[in-house]
């Protein structure tokens, strides 16, 4: 397991177990932000961990981030998609961000998240539809945003558009939510991660100072290759991980204590339902081992990281699917019960294998770089 300083990992077990699993329900059947689990994390300072220590952060990097995301998703999908998205933006704002901002995400005083992906380009968010234009040294921005997670409690997003004159794909922005011309159309009600407040927002006319710009004006494909991705699909990977940990140990504990009284034997007793949780922990197992692995590569520059990168995500998602059915398969009826827990993780699994870059998109990222194509 990526290691935490003591300290650190005490404080990231006893909110997880103390305010984020007391809550988890709460959050998916009300579809309710986890306000009191975000409101622990920045009280204990992690919503600076890949804060530079200069800005008062914890100075990690993408393997405890996700390590983070994967310790929350034990406890709730919901929270632990917020906070994988909120790592997301301050990576690229750690970089290309202002002091001011960069010292109150250390201080847990800024959420942050991506709005990337919209609804003309779909899951491909490196190619915005939205613009910028400059108007009297400021800039004015038009879109339609498709899914924002944490819209409407995020304190600025990390905002993909064209470039205002340069040439190139995009141009980053740290855009504020409060700001005039932010529409949000509605609240989300979904399958699975009830509670991460992801929904569409427009853009009509925002005008944002200039200052706010994340990197150079024509830089945002590079930005986004080169410093989202470790994250995210990191994270992404790491919070699957998290929920196929959960529902192995939820089903395994369901099977062992659901008995046939008329024979005095439990539902483990069956070799048929030991064998689908022994493959869900095999399974389980690989997908770990295959994140480390590809945190070990991202922090060591070795030459694979990229794939590795890649593959992480598309596995740990796609096997998320198979064992969060099995675990399903197993409980049987008793599985439909919001009391049993497994229902959760099943929907909450889900999400992660169409959130951009999509496992199918994934797979033809693999493909072309196995047969030596490029990329894009």
């Amino acid at each position: 397991m990526v290691k935490l300083e003591p300290e650190i990992q005490k404080k990231l077990d006893a909110i997880s177990t103390g305010v984020v699993a007391v809550h988890a329900e709460e959050v998916d059947r009300d579809g309710a932000f986890p306000q009191a689990a975000m409101d622990a994390i920045a009280a204990a300072g992690l919503y600076g961990l890949i804060s530079a220590r200069e800005v008062g952060g914890l100075g990690y990097g993408q393997g405890a981030a996700a390590a983070a995301v994967e310790r929350v998703a034990h406890e709730c999908g919901s929270t632990a998609m917020v906070l994988a998205m909120h790592y997301a933006g301050v990576a690229v704002i750690e970089k290309y961000g202002l002091e001011p901002v960069r010292r109150d995400i250390a201080a847990g005083k800024h959420l942050s998240t991506l709005a990337f992906s919209e609804a003309g380009s779909r899951s491909h968010f490196w190619a915005p539809m939205s613009t910028a234009k400059a108007a009297g040294g400021r800039v004015v921005l038009d879109a339609e945003k498709s899914w924002v997670t944490a819209a409407g409690q995020a304190t600025a997003y990390v905002w993909s558009s064209r470039p205002v004159k340069a040439e190139g794909a995009s141009t980053l922005w740290l855009v504020p939510a409060d700001a005039a011309g932010l529409e949000m159309p509605r609240p989300f009600n979904g399958l699975g991660l009830r509670g991460n407040d992801s929904r569409p927002v427009k853009a009509r006319q925002v005008t944002i100072a200039e200052t706010q710009r994340l990197g150079d004006d024509g830089a945002g494909f590079a930005i986004m290759m080169e410093t989202v991705p470790p994250y995210f699909n990191l994270m992404n990977a790491g919070f699957s991980v998290g929920l196929m940990e959960a529902a192995t140990m939820r089903t395994a504990a369901h099977a062992a204590g659901s008995r046939y009284t008329h024979v005095d034997t439990s539902l483990a007793d069956l070799p048929t339902v030991r064998a689908y949780i022994a493959r869900m922990r095999v399974r389980t197992d690989m997908a770990r081992a295959l994140w480390l692995d590809s945190i070990e590569a991202v922090e060591t520059g070795r030459q694979d990281a990229m794939m590795r990168v890649l593959e992480c995500k598309a596995a740990a998602g796609e096997t998320a699917l198979d064992v969060l059915a099995a675990a399903m398969r197993v409980c049987g009826g008793a599985g439909f019960r919001k009391d049993v827990g497994v229902e959760r993780y099943f929907r909450d699994a889900q999400a992660a294998n169409v959130m951009a870059p999509t496992t199918d998109q994934l797979y033809d990222f693999i493909g072309k770089a196995v047969c030596g194509l490029p990329l894009f």
